[in-house]
């Protein structure tokens, strides 16, 4: 087993890392206090090759892989969260086309998100469904060459400056099986119908678009579903198994920040007449944060790694997401402390590390959900 990256490899961290401090660092402030999508970052990320990676070269991509794509996004989250989803989650749900995709919808739609001309949403979560995917509501009617969509969805991200969308519904409601009354279908967010109220006062992840979108009566036509009629959750939880990587490259970057600004913080600090970083107390902390990251690291390159090999494991995507979640949480919360009451106030960037950090251990499936699926496994 090989743990050495490539030059290419290394070359995409540097690229990814670099973007982060030049484009982030001068904006993340302002995008926090003030909710703001920014764009223009969002095109030079475009430009610069960030964004969807995991496109293949035959639909504009790059070709590469969830590694790359870990990779990329462990780095942007080092420099801030909220600002790294305007960027890996431009293209959020639109995996779905390109594992379940027709090839005129892959000729469609994926190309505009990596050159910059169109952003892509998941709206799967309901107000009343998240963790319980089953058991959503929205429903999607045949009515002709059409469906015919009606029902809400809840803190989508992207949901109102997406392009399109790839929504989750019922269209199959008498199936006496419940995990196969559902589909996925592409709905370009421009139809008559669709309302987008953008979600205000999250605790985190401010620079994201957060929303929720209500469908009434929003008529898309047949050829806009994505696989079989009646697959929607088997294929719904395959994205999810190999997006869940993302998720945990996320955390293991905020938590490597956190603990980049704490040893800064550590060793510039005097308390009784010396670093604050030469007190052992100090010391044994900065090792257990660091050990801990090294640890989400390894397990979430591992899970990326098997998933681009063909191999996804959902045990080990679930451990990965779940614990490099807890690890985020646990070390932002560390960081904080030593940081002390300067860290309490938003001049220093550790407290908004703090916040965007809780978000991991919800979102993609809270971490009771990672347990549930791991423990199954075991027995």
């Amino acid at each position: 087993m090989d743990f050495e990256l490539s030059e290419e490899r290394k070359i995409l961290q540097s690229t990814a890392y670099k973007f982060a401090q030049n484009e982030f660092g001068p904006i993340a402030k302002d995008c926090d206090r003030e909710e703001k999508y920014p764009r223009e970052i969002w095109q030079k990320a475009c430009e610069a090759g960030l964004v969807g990676v995991i496109v293949p070269e035959e639909y504009g991509g790059p070709g590469a892989g969830f590694f790359e794509l870990a990779l990329i996004t462990e780095q942007l989250s080092r420099v801030d969260l909220g600002l790294g989803l305007v960027v890996v989650a431009a293209t959020f749900g639109a995996e779905n086309i390109l594992f379940f995709g027709t090839e005129d919808q892959k000729k469609k739609y994926l190309p505009p998100l990596v050159d910059g001309r169109a952003i892509c949403a998941g709206a799967f979560t309901e107000p009343n469904a998240g963790t319980d995917v089953a058991g959503i509501k929205t429903r999607a009617v045949k009515d002709g060459n059409e469906y015919v969509i009606n029902g809400s969805k809840m803190f989508i991200t992207n949901g109102t400056i997406c392009d399109f969308m790839v929504v989750f519904c019922v269209t199959n409601p008498d199936e006496e099986k419940i995990h196969r009354r559902h589909s996925m279908i592409l709905v370009e967010a421009d139809r008559n119908g669709i309302t987008r109220n953008k979600i205000k006062g999250k605790m985190g992840i401010r620079a994201s678009d957060t929303a929720e979108i209500i469908f009434e009566d929003v008529r898309v036509p047949r050829e806009n579903l994505i696989g079989s009629e009646g697959k929607g959750f088997y294929q719904l939880m395959h994205f999810f198994d190999c997006t869940r990587t993302m998720v945990a490259a996320q955390g293991v970057g905020l938590a490597q920040g956190a603990l980049d600004k704490t040893v800064q913080y550590v060793k510039e600090r005097h308390v009784f007449g010396k670093p604050l970083a030469m007190n052992q107390a100090v010391q044994f902390q900065l090792a257990e944060m660091a050990t801990r990251i090294e640890l989400a690291r390894n397990i979430t390159y591992k899970a990326a790694w098997k998933v681009d090999r063909g191999q996804v494991d959902p045990t080990l995507n679930a451990m990965a997401k779940y614990y490099a979640g807890e690890t985020a949480v646990w070390v932002a919360d560390k960081a904080l402390q030593l940081h002390g009451g300067y860290g309490y106030i938003d001049e220093y960037d550790v407290q908004r590390f703090y916040r965007d950090a809780k978000i991991l251990e919800i979102y993609e499936g809270a971490k009771e959900a990672e347990k549930i699926t791991i423990a199954r496994r075991l027995i």
